[in-house]
């Protein structure tokens, strides 16, 4: 049991480091100090429930209907261009610099709306979570052991990177340092749209 959980944990965990829209949200919101908690959850317990799915025997079923995952992938690349031509306007117009005391910017709602976004409209977390995770599982006598492991992986990470951000928060005091991340959120937002659109 132990084996397989920690197996589960070390590749979801390997697999969730990579920067992506998801993570570059969380990332952001993480400095502004706005709504972290809701939204770590929200990334955690959605990762949770793909690789339950996973799990269960829906990743071959996924893979046998490619026409799915190419509808997420079309709706998944319009809206990370959108949300990346959001930052790279927010880093050309400035402003945007986190005051000492923080503070909070947007509704819960819109923050978790986006974030859902993010997370359910990338193919790739469907690829990760529910394909490899999952076909892989089925090496372990005891699957349900390493979902559980990659499960808790992905809690383990965005807490991290949440709550992690605030020691960066003095940092971002400076308009600068603020548009220099605008702009990399930007860059990321369309180069995975760009990933999506050629099918890399």
């Amino acid at each position: 049991m132990i084996e397989a959980g920690l197996a589960g944990f070390l590749l979801g965990f390997s697999l969730i480091m990579a920067i992506g829209a998801q993570n570059a949200f969380v990332l952001r919101q993480g400095l502004r100090g706005d709504y972290v908690l809701s939204l770590v959850l929200t990334c955690a317990l959605s990762d949770a429930l793909l690789i339950t799915a996973g799990v269960a025997g829906f990743g071959a079923l996924i893979a046998a209907n490619p026409w799915a995952l190419n509808l997420v992938r079309w709706a998944g690349a319009a809206f990370l261009f959108v949300y990346g031509a959001m930052n790279f306007r927010a880093a050309w117009v400035g402003g945007g610099k986190l005051e000492d005391k923080g503070g909070t910017a947007g509704s819960l709602k819109g923050a978790i709306s986006t974030c859902l976004l993010l997370t359910w409209a990338n193919p790739h977390v469907y690829l990760d979570t529910v394909v490899l995770l999952g076909g892989i599982s089925a090496q372990y006598e005891l699957q349900w052991a390493f979902g559980v492991g990659a499960a808790i992986s992905s809690f383990v990470f965005f807490f991290m990177l949440g709550f992690g951000a605030r020691f960066l928060r003095p940092v971002f005091t400076s308009a600068r340092a603020w548009r220099t991340l605008d702009v990399f959120v930007g860059i990321t937002m369309w180069a995975i749209a760009t990933k999506l659109v050629i099918g890399v």
